[in-house]
C-alpha cells in the first residue's frame, strides 16, 4: 500500500516541503508537488525530492499542443514519475503530449477528469469522466485523475491496466472542505482505484507519519 499512497505536499516552500518530507521518511513512496509549490519554488526542489521519493507533478497542464509537448518533455527530463494534462485540452493536445512522453519510458503521464471540488450530478459527472478517460486512452495516455465515485465506470470502459489515480480522501469525519465527491482510504482501494491522493488528512494531522500509516492500514483492509 506504501506504494499506492501518494501524499500531496501542498506547502509554502522548500522548508517546510523538506521538514514534511523528512517526518513523512519511507512511510510513504510518492510525493505529489502542485502548482502551490512548484511556482515558490522550482525545479530545483523537484529534483531534491526525487533523492528520496518517486515525485508525481501535478501542473494540470492546458494549452495549445505544442506547448504542452513541450512543457512535458522538460518534466520528463526532470525525472519525474508522473505527469498530468487536463483532459479538456481536447484530443489533438492529449496525443500530443502522449508523444513527447513516449521519450520519457519512466514516466506515467495521466490527464484530469472533473475536479472533484466540482459538485455535478453523480449521472452527469459519471458520464462526462468516462467520456473523457476513452479520449484519454485513445489518445495514448496511461490513465485519468477522477474521484473514487468514477473508477469503476472507467475501468469497465478502459480497461483495468488503464491507471486511475483519486483524491478527495477523507476518513474519520474529517472535514471535507472544498473537496465535494469523497471517500475513505477502504472504499477507494474496494472501488479499484490505482492510486490515492492525500493532502490535509496527513499534512495537518498531529502526526503525519502516523496518518498516512493509517491510511495505509486502512487500504489493506480491502
Amino acid at each position: 500500500m506504501r506504494d499506492r499512497l501518494m501524499v500531496a505536499l501542498d506547502m509554502p516552500n522548500k522548508h517546510q516541503a523538506l521538514e514534511m518530507r523528512d517526518t513523512l521518511a519511507d512511510s510513504v513512496a510518492w510525493l505529489k508537488v502542485g502548482l502551490r509549490l512548484f511556482v515558490a519554488e522550482g525545479p530545483e526542489l523537484v529534483m531534491e525530492l526525487l533523492k528520496s521519493h518517486k515525485i508525481f507533478l501535478d501542473l494540470k497542464f492546458h494549452d495549445i499542443p505544442n506547448t504542452v509537448a513541450q512543457a512535458v518533455a522538460s518534466a520528463g527530463d526532470l525525472g519525474v514519475q508522473m505527469l498530468n494534462v487536463h483532459a479538456s485540452g481536447g484530443s489533438q493536445m492529449l496525443s500530443a503530449a502522449a508523444e513527447a512522453a513516449r521519450a520519457f519510458p519512466q514516466m506515467k503521464l495521466i490527464a484530469v477528469t472533473v475536479l472533484t471540488s466540482q459538485d455535478l450530478p453523480a449521472e452527469q459527472t459519471q458520464k462526462v469522466v468516462v467520456g473523457y478517460a476513452s479520449q484519454v486512452k485513445e489518445s495514448g495516455l496511461d490513465g485519468v485523475v477522477s474521484s473514487v465515485h468514477e473508477v469503476a465506470g472507467i475501468k469497465d470502459a478502459c480497461g483495468d491496466d488503464f491507471i486511475t489515480v483519486t483524491p478527495g480522501i477523507r476518513w474519520g469525519g474529517q472535514d471535507a472542505q472544498d473537496q465535494k465527491r469523497v471517500a475513505d482510504p477502504t472504499m477507494a482501494v474496494r472501488a479499484g482505484a490505482d492510486y490515492l491522493v492525500i493532502g490535509r488528512p496527513i499534512l495537518q494531522a498531529p502526526d503525519p507519519h502516523a496518518a498516512a500509516m493509517q491510511a495505509q492500514a486502512m487500504m489493506r483492509q480491502a
